[in-house]
């Protein structure tokens, strides 16, 4: 079993699979041409049986020729349509197989990606607390410490909670809770927060106030913060990330814009899935699990809303959230 996974997961799969295709569309052209060998064979032997005084010589001939024609119209369509059944079953194979191995590859992926993300906060909470205990340090460096350590914790918080989010999901144990808050209000707070936690980035907002919602608060806020993550993570430092939030009739409108290298058209509904990375440079060097923007799209859909990316001009990435207002 491990020696086939490996041929599966190796770059010659697709070399061989196509050879043994091609070995099977020749067999299938060896046995028709078998076939209409040995029916040219019968009709030989057939006419010469027949007996040319007979007064039916000429009717049993044009019979024997039609009987010939009939046999080599059979064995071309049934060839025709085991053709186009083997074409069309290698076709899904080869891409089930294909998508097989590019799960497995983004699993892969995934599990480093992960072990990476997990390290680097232990290892720097640790080292912040090894510092407290061993260092006499003046008030303001002591803060500044605990701040690095709870940043980290914060992190590391986030990652754990998507992890299992995504399990719940996988698993078909996501539980939503419906109540009224005020979207404004969570917005807000997520902003002072982010504020807080990256005190040299610059994040504007622009939030009307009193916008109402249903739906479950500790997912938004999970989902509004994968997105932030998103715009800090894949933007320049400099670079400020601006929140809005307006209404429409009765939907209202979130919008996260960052000044990023922004996302190719043709990976805009891929960057939603599972473990999906974008295989641009700057995303390769950029930490990431591929698990943020899949469960924003899942806790999004189970609002009964929609999420998109658009461009910002003249560079960037515009991550829309669009849900139902509710008054009352």
């Amino acid at each position: 079993m491990a020696s086939l996974t490996t041929f599966f997961r190796s770059k010659n799969f697709s070399f061989w699979f196509w050879v043994l295709f091609a070995y099977v569309v020749a067999a299938l052209i060896w046995w028709f041409i078998s076939l209409e060998k040995q029916n040219i064979e019968m009709t030989g032997l057939r006419k010469e049986r027949l007996d040319p005084s007979h007064p039916a010589y000429m009717m049993r001939l044009q019979e024997i020729d039609e009987e010939k024609s009939r046999n080599t119209t059979k064995y071309l369509s049934e060839g025709i349509t085991f053709l186009i059944l083997i074409i069309i079953g290698a076709v899904i194979v080869f891409r089930s197989v294909r998508k097989q191995m590019s799960y497995v590859a983004m699993q892969r992926n995934f599990m480093m990606a992960v072990t990476h993300e997990l390290k680097t906060p232990i290892a720097t909470t640790r080292l912040s607390l090894e510092t407290l205990k061993h260092r006499q340090l003046d008030k303001e460096k002591q803060q500044r410490v605990i701040d690095n350590a709870l940043s980290e914790t914060t992190r590391l918080d986030v990652l754990t909670n998507n992890i299992l989010l995504a399990s719940q999901i996988e698993e078909k144990g996501f539980i939503q809770q419906s109540v009224h808050f005020s979207l404004s209000d969570l917005l807000k707070t997520i902003t002072e927060d982010y504020r807080h936690r990256f005190s040299r980035r610059i994040i504007d907002e622009k939030i009307e106030p009193e916008i109402w919602i249903r739906g479950d608060e500790r997912m938004i806020q999970i989902a509004l913060n994968n997105l932030i993550d998103n715009a800090l993570k894949y933007s320049p430092d400099t670079a400020p990330v601006q929140l809005n939030l307006r209404t429409d009739t009765d939907r209202c409108r979130i919008e996260v814009i960052d000044q990023g290298e922004g996302v190719f058209d043709k990976e805009k509904k891929k960057i939603f899935r599972k473990f999906y990375r974008a295989g641009n440079e700057i995303t390769r060097k950029t930490k990431g699990t591929g698990l943020g923007l899949y469960l924003t799209s899942k806790i999004i859909d189970h609002h009964q809303g929609s999420l998109f990316v658009k461009d910002h001009l003249p560079k960037g990435s515009v991550f829309v959230i669009e849900l139902k207002k509710h008054v009352g």
